[in-house]
């Protein structure tokens, strides 16, 4: 089976101010590595409101979709910018994440990669914050357990990132894994490693400044993998962020093209020996444009590879 490679053209109307590093050219970024690879794409569906309030409430959306401009951009704190074409955008991000999600499920593909933007682990329940408006991959573990019954959902984020936001969503779902490694100190600030969740089912790995592909790899090894095939998960939802690769602009750790290949490697493996091998990721962080680009190359590469 092919990897089944999820997008839309909305993420290309999701304006941010002039030098803002969540940028249109992201997706072109995107589209240049993955075209080669000859994926199944499919065009990302719309979310529906129940989607998204799968986690959020009414009250946040209804919020959201306010705030929308007519023209122009519109600041929802410092880092978060909303256009016109911002909604659509970001539910499409929903959107896809759950529709990756049935497509595993439904035997139509072992592994999908959601191609979306605006991000979404920094959205928390009712503030969306450092560029993310929805929680897409909390809400597509939710959609896994609440819709399809699922007993048990991993995610995984190892975006440079803490995902505060994925950790808010799922922090009393004892069914749902969410680890985290992130490099600390860094923003948000959060992600100690006694941030625990409600049922002991949060795993955070903070990870200092500098540190390389060698010493990622032991951590995973030593603390992650034990962790993933101890709670064995009927699913794994990838928050795949690549701006732990050394040439990104916002972080210091020095992570490279092989080291996201490695993680997808080992997480196939995990996924294979738990839950018939289904993946969806989804992307979230990654602003230097060509390390972007080569870095989703290798991940997306290896999900082909393991899925044929």
């Amino acid at each position: 089976m092919s990897v089944i490679w999820y997008s839309h053209p909305a993420g290309r109307r999701h304006l941010t101010p002039r030098g803002h590093p969540e940028q249109v050219a992201r997706m072109d970024a995107v589209e240049g590595a993955l075209t080669p690879l000859r994926l199944t794409r499919r065009e990302a569906p719309v979310a529906t409101d129940d989607d998204v309030l799968l986690c959020h409430p009414r009250r946040y959306l209804d919020r959201v979709r306010a705030a929308i401009p007519d023209s122009g951009t519109a600041a929802l704190d410092g880092d978060t910018h909303l256009s016109p074409g911002s909604l659509e955008a970001a539910l499409a991000a929903v959107g896809g994440t759950v529709a990756a999600v049935d497509a595993v499920l439904d035997d139509e593909a072992r592994a999908a990669f959601v191609g979306c933007r605006p991000p979404g682990h920094h959205a928390e329940t009712e503030t969306p914050m450092g560029f993310c408006i929805f929680g897409h991959a909390a809400i597509a573990a939710r959609h896994a357990l609440d819709r399809r019954g699922l007993a048990r959902v991993a995610v995984v984020d190892f975006d440079v990132h803490h995902g505060n936001g994925t950790q808010d969503l799922l922090w009393e779902e004892g069914r749902a894994l969410f680890v985290s490694s992130h490099q600390m100190p860094l923003y948000p600030g959060t992600g100690a490693a006694g941030e625990r969740g409600a049922h002991g089912q949060v795993l955070n790995v903070p990870l200092g400044p500098n540190t390389g592909g060698a010493e990622m790899r032991a951590a995973y090894k030593e603390t992650v993998f034990p962790r993933l095939r101890d709670f064995a998960p009927e699913l794994i939802i990838v928050s795949a962020g690549f701006d732990a690769h050394i040439s990104d602009p916002l972080a210091s750790l020095r992570w490279h093209e092989d080291d996201f290949a490695w993680i997808t490697d080992w997480l196939c493996d995990v996924a294979e020996e738990h839950c018939g091998g289904r993946i969806v990721s989804t992307l979230e962080g990654g602003y230097d444009l060509d390390a972007l680009a080569t870095s989703v190359a290798a991940h997306v590469a290896v999900l082909k590879e393991r899925s044929a």
